[in-house]
């Protein structure tokens, strides 16, 4: 009291805090039981100069009923069982260390000594045959204890001193033997399997708080709900903002499912005539044609909850769990029906069971089994429509796709160019441009990439934008998407990639020979641009060709297109006394078209009008063609490839002087416009085929100045 005195009279406010601050151990202990603690013990402890608010209790006897924070289910509610912890192990560490008596321990040799040998002994007991408590006569302590290794032993040394002392057998040291066990004998062999468990629950716990929505991020979360399925539900007034107005470039596709809109609006309109609406669609075609945004669309415009989820997401590891999600998926359904349902990639559960290997996979067939259930046992009343995505739907099972399942097949194929411009449209409106969005800019754009889909569409938009902002440009011009066209089909351009002059020579002649075969080749597509920049990976030059949206293709197209992809090797032939892998991928080309027309195309007079082509998901047990016609078809595609290479060496033979023009002004400018064409070579000798170039991209002093079509050059 004295020290305590002396120094708050020397540093009063240090020593004020000091001595009301509690130890360390407080705050945990406190912590560990209850929230309200935590609050008063903050008050007392550490805002020691704070004074109290007037007001707060003014407020707290306002207040009527009991205080919660002193009712029993406050220590339950606020209490984490985390907080458990240390409170536990340093409860268990007391009573482990507790031994429940007085005993005092030592070795055998100074029990002996100190009271064994005086008579100071009255009873031993010896505890689990490892440990031995003797009771003292009058000393102090009462007990002590010490350890034996071995019963045997430590009797045989009490026989002997006790016979050394002279004591008789009556009057020995009676010796007892118990077995003792405290609880946590009989807790230890559970603690492995209590942490395992507890750890286990511990790591779903925090994977489900770590995932978006709650819905968890791992295989340990939800183990026993495996079989839920993973559907997403869409609200229609939050998540679906997609209508029909959105969706450009298909506009069959849009008319022939807005009869699913229709029915989910009105549907008495259809039952009161006794009509059967279409139960579910597939909606087929190559990637990015919109399949997903049209199903999207769809349930924006009805206004019906929308249910997503992919076909991959059925089947797992674990036996029954695809059909099991799938009869969850149509419970969910039911009950917020009316609604749409949308599988994406049905084809990963819905193959068809005849085309698969003998021993297929039963998880697969089990999980469609239960979907064809749950599509043919719908009612009418039910109100649920079924849309189905795939790009592969000629390997469905024919249960699937049979009328009363999938009564409608909706085909999106790429768009064309009136389809392309309707695209353009829609993706532009986001984007900055110099010139407000028109017909004439939409169609340009839209004939400077034939082919592409609604996903290259907006990709296409979305570098233009790109390479606008790298350029630091204040808008996006129509330079900005010619580069970012030549991105999308071409690949980088790899400006790091430097050629050596011999390297660049080649290129360039190479590129020549394609040009002038597109050039005075009648059946070959119109020419844009030549470059003998490195793009992509592997590409040391490219031309680019605009091929227009055809839908038949004759024999001699077929032929000219090839000589056109010949034109490179031909032109290194006539050029140099070396040739290069440089036409590598030009062969390919020209393999396919050769294979093309004569398996499936029956352009061979000798093999006739017969398909060679095999179907490759059907197993092959025995061989279609005899070694003969396996002999004949090799030589007749052998036969077309070096027509074809034969007409490309004549024609850049008669061209070699329009060779070195065009390969020098390349090595001169890198890239060649289809102006600078016409200023070598002259206007080309054939009227152009594609509509949408004449229309979009052709000048009109061009038109004017074309000669008379009919020179053949091949």
């Amino acid at each position: 009291m004295f020290l305590r005195g002396s120094i708050a009279r020397l540093r009063p406010e240090q020593a004020k805090v000091r001595f009301q601050r509690p130890s360390r151990i407080a705050p945990l202990l406190i912590r560990s039981f209850s929230s309200g603690q935590q609050i008063r013990f903050k008050q007392t402890f550490f805002n020691p100069n704070e004074e109290p608010d007037k007001n707060k209790d003014n407020k707290k006897k306002k207040k009527k009923g009991p205080d919660p924070s002193n009712q029993p289910q406050d220590f339950l509610k606020n209490t984490k069982w985390t907080n458990w912890i240390f409170p536990g192990l340093v409860i268990s560490l007391f009573l482990n260390s507790y031994s429940g008596g007085e005993s005092n321990q030592m070795t055998f040799q100074d029990f002996k000594v100190n009271y064994l040998e005086k008579g100071l002994v009255k009873c031993i007991t010896v505890i689990n045959n490892s440990f031995v408590e003797a009771e003292l006569v009058t000393q102090h302590p009462r007990i002590v204890g010490f350890t034996i290794g071995s019963v045997e032993f430590f009797e045989k040394e009490l026989d002997e001193i006790q016979d050394k002392l002279g004591i008789p057998n009556n009057e020995r040291i009676p010796v007892s033997y118990i077995r003792r066990s405290s609880i946590f004998s009989y807790i230890m062999p559970f603690v492995p399997t209590l942490i395992l468990i507890g750890g286990t629950y511990y790591l779903a716990r925090q994977l489900q708080k770590r995932a978006p929505n709650g819905k968890g991020g791992g295989p340990l979360n939800n183990i026993m709900g495996i079989g839920k399925s993973k559907a997403r539900l869409f609200n229609q007034e939050t998540d679906i903002t997609v209508k029909f107005k959105d969706v450009a470039g298909c506009d069959e596709a849009k008319e022939e499912i807005m009869e699913f809109v229709t029915f989910l609006k009105e549907p008495k309109k259809y039952e009161k005539l006794g009509a059967k609406i279409p139960k579910g669609a597939i909606l087929s075609g190559p990637p990015g044609t919109g399949k997903t945004l049209l199903a999207k669309a769809t349930a924006g415009e009805a206004g019906v909850p929308f249910l997503s989820v992919s076909g991959s997401e059925f089947v797992e590891m674990y036996v029954g769990v695809g059909a099991s999600r799938v009869r969850d998926l149509f419970s969910t359904a039911r009950k917020l029906a009316p609604c749409i349902i949308f599988v994406d990639e049905i084809d990963a559960i819905g193959k068809s069971r005849e085309s698969g290997p003998m021993g297929a996979n039963d998880e697969k067939e089990a999980t469609l089994n239960q979907l064809l259930v749950e599509m043919d046992g719908f009612e009418d009343t039910d109100h649920i429509v079924v849309l189905a995505g795939t790009n592969r739907a000629d390997i469905l099972d024919k249960a699937l796709t049979r009328p009363g399942r999938f009564d409608r097949h909706i085909s999106i194929d790429r768009p064309d160019i009136e389809g392309r411009k309707a695209i353009y449209k829609v993706h532009l409106k986001p984007l900055k441009l110099e010139h407000p969005v028109t017909d004439e800019f939409a169609g340009r754009l839209a004939a400077l990439t034939p082919g592409f889909s609604g996903a290259d569409i907006s990709n296409c938009c979305n570098e233009a934008a790109l390479i606008a902002a790298r350029e630091d440009a204040d808008v996006v011009k129509l330079v900005h998407f010619e580069k970012a066209i030549e991105r999308v089909i071409a690949g980088l351009e790899r400006k790091s990639r430097v050629l050596s002059p011999e390297e660049k020579k080649t290129v360039a002649y190479h590129e020549a020979g394609h040009a002038i075969c597109g050039w005075y080749l009648q059946y070959a597509d119109p020419l844009l641009k030549v470059s003998i920049i490195p793009r992509g990976q592997g590409a040391l030059g490219y031309a680019q060709y605009l091929p227009g949206d055809e839908y038949l293709i004759s024999q001699e197209q077929f032929e000219h297109r090839m000589i056109m992809a010949l034109g490179g090797r031909v032109s290194e032939e006539l050029n140099f006394d070396d040739i290069t892998t440089g036409a590598a991928d030009d062969f390919k080309k020209v393999t396919q078209m050769a294979n093309m027309m004569i398996l499936r195309l029956g352009m061979s007079k000798k093999l006739g009008t017969i398909t060679f082509e095999t179907n490759s998901q059907q197993p092959r047990v025995h061989k279609l063609f005899s070694e003969e016609t396996f002999e004949l078809i090799d030589n007749e595609v052998k036969r077309v490839i070096n027509e074809a290479y034969e007409k490309c060496r004549k024609l850049l033979t008669e061209k070699i002087d329009e060779v070195e023009k065009v390969a020098q002004e390349l090595l001169a400018k890198e890239v060649l416009t289809r102006d600078d064409m016409i200023r070598l070579l002259g206007p080309r000798p054939f009227e152009e085929k594609n509509d949408a170039f004449k229309k979009y991209l052709l000048p009109p002093n061009e038109q004017q100045n074309r000669p008379e079509e009919g020179a053949q050059a091949a």
